[in-house]
């Protein structure tokens, strides 16, 4: 496998939902996502609590750092995806985002910038929430798939992905802003660039042909293509299986590709093979929570920033009843 890349994080935070539900609040948008069934309400729960247990325990066993926060609360149905509401940046950087339901706001937990800053080394936190006021959004890594060698944010135009707030971010945080259309194969608007697209150090997976505007979408291959990095053409099917929404990370063997055993089934034997030159693939089984419009990716928020030295005693962090305990890198923060 590969070396080390700037591209794949060697840590992410997760989030295990106790209460896990398909968010009412975001199904006007988001043509992956399933209407919930009540009547399943706690069977449901209990699955998605499973498949993300299962999930951090063999990204942990590959060697990946995951920082695993409980979500008790009922009032944030999508906080199994954090990396809407933060990211974070080389030169220990932080950025916390504005999310279009107000239901997703609640999930931006300061405890989890408390671990960051206690365990990695970070310089500062820009604040972008102050632009809902002005229904002004921009959710993430979701709405953004970041190039973090090249400095390109590739995003698709939507109402999570606002132009005005990607151009602040991008001058922030050194980054060429890359907008532009998609829609799926009944002509609907992408909601997040992240099911569209991966962008891994040697390649790059994507829907290409959902980019509406042809020269658009020419422009946006010649730039991912100029460092040499390999086309995976996604058909829309595929997008639809969840293909795209996966995420290079560092493990202790190489780099590894996590994503849904539902998008790995969605690959031709020949884009596995492409894609195994450059990563071992490790496909991760959540079907429950692909019932939210999300996958593998959206479950993780990558930590680009300088590790500090290993703490020697556990430290507690807690916030509105929900706590973790750190038990030390790279085992994961469990639930007291």
């Amino acid at each position: 496998m590969s070396a080390h890349s700037v591209q794949a994080p060697s840590a992410v935070v997760m989030v295990r939902p106790h209460a896990f539900c398909s968010n009412p609040d975001t199904l006007g948008d988001n043509a992956f996502q399933q209407r919930g069934d009540v009547s399943a309400a706690a069977t449901v729960a209990k699955a998605a609590y499973r498949e993300v247990s299962t999930m951090a325990r063999r990204l942990q066993d590959a060697g990946v750092t995951v920082h695993l926060f409980d979500d008790c609360g009922q009032a944030t149905p999508d906080s199994v995806f954090p990396n809407n509401w933060f990211s974070t940046h080389a030169g220990g950087h932080v950025a916390i985002f504005p999310m279009a339901a107000p239901n997703r706001r609640l999930e931006r937990r300061w405890d989890v910038i408390d671990l960051l800053k206690a365990h990695y080394r970070v310089q500062d936190v820009i604040d972008y929430s102050g632009l809902e006021q002005d229904a002004v959004y921009l959710e993430g890594t979701g709405a953004m798939v970041l190039d973090h060698i090249d400095r390109v944010a590739y995003a698709v135009r939507s109402s999570r992905a606002d132009p005005l707030a990607l151009e602040r971010f991008c001058t922030h945080f050194n980054f060429e802003p890359m907008l532009f259309d998609a829609t799926d194969a009944q002509g609907r608007a992408v909601y997040h660039t992240n099911v569209l697209m991966c962008i891994g150090s040697d390649f790059v997976m994507a829907g290409f042909d959902m980019i509406t505007d042809p020269a658009r979408r020419k422009v946006v291959r010649s730039r991912l293509a100029e460092n040499g990095r390999t086309l995976v053409e996604l058909s829309a099917a595929q997008v639809g299986e969840f293909a795209g929404n996966a995420l290079e990370l560092q493990g202790s063997r190489g780099r590894i590709l996590a994503l849904s055993a539902r998008a790995l089934r969605a690959l031709t034997p020949r884009q596995v093979a492409t894609l195994e030159q450059s990563v071992e693939l490790l496909a991760l089984d959540v079907p429950t929570i692909e019932t939210a419009g999300g996958s593998v990716r959206c479950m993780l928020a990558g930590i680009h920033l300088k590790a500090r030295p290993v703490p020697t005693s556990p430290q507690a962090y807690s916030n509105d009843g929900v706590s973790g305990l750190v038990t030390g890198l790279p085992a994961a923060v469990q639930a007291s």
